[in-house]
């Protein structure tokens, strides 16, 4: 099966002595792994970075076994945030959600063009939040859609939080989520709370049940915000 894609490079691993396997997430064919020959060479060691831009050409005999992947660079993604941890973090800690989470070789064009969005939006001041409402979309996106908005309250503070219950389980909501509104200022006390929120739903209704481990980046990123 031969096929080419643009794609976001999510994991990679040495394989050999001089090849990697790589898991992309393709805007056509959704997760997928590969190897790249010659991926520990010095020019495509230096582009095979987390989070990059990539367009590959798939060869593989049949759907069922691992492809070859030739790999060309798009765009650079993250080395323009290599001197941010922050930033850095969420775009690692986005890609392994996506890698941990995703099905192989199913297309989810929606999801695809949320992570494209929220990559164009990471220089703004505010992308914190633009990253914890991707983490909500993705939820919805997986097939469990939390529904704030049957708890939504206009008299509320938008600054405030609200103990809600869903599916059983308990949890303390900014209602910045609720509301589905980015204030002009967030304070670091909201976005650890919204950061546990969607942490508490990924854990509940995916990484638990399926017998998952929790990506390490992701609990490196909510840590920030202490």
């Amino acid at each position: 099966m031969n096929w080419e894609d643009e794609c976001y490079l999510l994991s990679k691993r040495k394989f050999r002595e001089n090849a990697n396997i790589i898991n992309v997430f393709t805007q056509n064919k959704g997760r997928i792994g590969g190897i790249v020959y010659g991926g520990n060479s010095r020019k495509i060691r230096n582009y095979l970075q987390i989070s990059n831009k990539l367009f590959i050409i798939n060869n593989s005999k049949n759907d069922n076994k691992i492809g070859y992947f030739k790999t060309e660079l798009i765009k650079a993604i993250s080395p323009i945030y290599f001197n941010d941890k922050e930033r850095t973090s969420a775009l690692i800690s986005i890609c392994s959600l996506l890698n941990t989470l995703l099905p192989e070789s199913q297309p989810y064009k929606n999801i695809y063009k949320s992570f494209e969005k929220f990559i164009s939006s990471l220089s703004l001041d505010n992308w914190i939040v633009l990253y914890i409402f991707f983490e909500i979309n993705l939820i919805k996106e997986l097939g469990y859609d939390v529904n704030l908005s049957s708890f939504k309250d206009s008299k509320a503070d938008i600054y405030s939080t609200k103990k809600i219950k869903i599916d059983g389980y308990n949890y303390e909501v900014p209602n910045i989520l609720i509301k589905q509104e980015i204030p002009n200022e967030i304070t670091q006390h909201l976005i650890k709370k919204s950061l546990i929120f969607t942490r508490s739903i990924f854990l509940n209704k995916f990484f638990i049940p399926n017998n998952l481990i929790f990506p390490k980046s992701r609990i490196i990123l909510e840590n920030y915000f202490n």
